[in-house]
Order: C-alpha cells, then structure tokens, then sequence
C-alpha cells in the first residue's frame, strides 16, 4: 500500500541545479562508477551489481539470504524477511523482466550537509522500471522519509517509477506464499491442468474444483501453479481458502 514520503522533501537541497550536485554511484562487473543525476539515465545501472553482499552471521538481527524469482530465473538478495516478500510479490506481478538489489547509492544534499542512501532495488518490467525501497511502516523516521524523498526525486528525474514497500494489505502474503510454493512444478503427469481449466470455466470454488478431478492433493498443487501463472484468477484481498472462487484469466466475479 502506498506510503508518503513528502514529508522528507523540507530538509533537501532541491534548488536550481541539484541534479548536478547529487550524485550516484554504482558498481558492474567489479568496477565502482559514478555520476551526478542529470547522467544517470544514460549510464547502464540497470544491469549493475549490487553495491552490498548478502551475507549472515549468527548477532545479526535481520535475515539476509537469496530469493528465488521465475520471472527471472536467478536468485536475488535480500536482506530482510520483508524483502523478500517484496521480490515474491515482483515476481507474482508477472510482469518482471529483471531486478537489481541495492541497485545505487545516492549522494544527496541537505541543509548544511551530505547524506547517502543505497535503495533497496531497481525492478525492471516491459513497462516502466521502479526504484523500491523496502521499510515496515512502524520503523520508518524523518531520516529514512528524507532519504525516501531523494530516492523519488532521483526517480523522477530518470523517468522511473518510485515505491516505499512499507505496509501491505492483509491475508495478501499468506495466498502468495500459498501459489509460490508449487510454482516451479513443471510437469503434470496426471493431466489434471486441463481438466482444471475446463471445470473452471464458469467459475467454481477453489476446494470443489480440486475434487472435480478425482484426484484431490494433487489437484491442489496443480491448481496453485495456474493461480501463479494467471492462468486462472482468485480475488487475493480475502484469504486464499477452499471457498474461493476461482475463475478463467481475464474474468471478474459479477
């Protein structure tokens, strides 16, 4: 769900010619770059590495680790739990053609003095491309709403999209970690994808359009991998549960 960050824009140097000032910093193939925000949409950050390693350690107290995404086919970092349901969620979108964590590093200007932040991703679609930063609504203060505005600044200058992941909606992550969990299911020895879409037809309930095909747990698994690959629908803003109703792609309930 959406989160203001205006806020943060008081205390920030945005007057005539910041995009010079400001500058970005990013890292390919091992080698550091950087350049002000007027150039950066010419520069190829869109296919840097990340600026930070995803490592753990057992004093940590966050949860760093790899995430992986279909969309892209490769593994991504993350440094909190939150993250990752961040890149879960890029990933269900279905629109993702690649992501980039802790994409750049902003060197911005404020009142009196320099600051950095380092957003936590650049996710790339067929669309538009969206600089992300992930935070829990709870845990944001005025130091990270002027960091989030600069980020924004920093996007619109490029033409992207900006987003703070700070609050989601509810049961939303507990139908998407349902549906991931057999999204990497590649075969379908019983033939039951087809008999699902065909009993879907006119719209059924998630739990009875399981039993339809007579082979009801793994009719389940089969029937979350077309949830994932939208090749059926559900209304994700209740909890993902027998009741459901479960339609063809492309249709609404009435």
């Amino acid at each position: 769900m959406p989160t203001d960050v205006d806020a943060g824009r008081s205390g920030l140097d945005l007057g005539d010619g910041w995009t010079r000032r400001w500058t970005v910093s990013w890292r390919a193939g091992g080698d550091d770059a950087s350049c002000s925000v007027h150039d950066l949409v010419q520069k190829p950050v869109l296919t840097s590495d990340p600026m930070r390693h995803f490592t753990w350690r057992r004093d940590q107290r966050h949860r760093p680790g790899l995430q992986f995404m279909t969309s892209t086919g490769r593994h991504h970092g993350a440094e909190s739990l939150e993250e990752s349901r961040v890149l879960l969620a890029l990933d269900f979108a279905g629109d993702v053609v690649d992501v980039v964590s802790q994409p750049l590093k902003i060197s911005f200007g404020t009142c009196g003095k320099r600051r950095a932040h380092t957003p936590d991703y650049v996710a790339v679609t067929r669309r538009v491309v969206w600089l992300i930063d992930v935070r829990p609504e709870l845990l944001i203060k005025e130091s990270d709403r002027e960091s989030f505005f600069a980020a924004a600044e920093v996007a619109v200058a490029c033409g992207w999209h900006y987003a703070v992941a700070a609050r989601w909606r509810e049961h939303a992550f507990a139908g998407l970690d349902a549906m991931a969990s057999p999204r990497r299911l590649r075969s379908d020895p019983l033939g039951l994808r087809p008999v699902l879409l065909a009993e879907a037809g006119s719209g059924r309930r998630f739990g009875e359009l399981a039993a339809a095909t007579g082979c009801e747990p793994v009719a389940r698994a089969q029937l979350l991998h077309l949830l994932w690959f939208r090749h059926l629908g559900v209304d994700l803003a209740g909890p993902l549960q027998d009741r459901s109703l479960v339609l063809p792609a492309g249709k609404t309930a009435r």
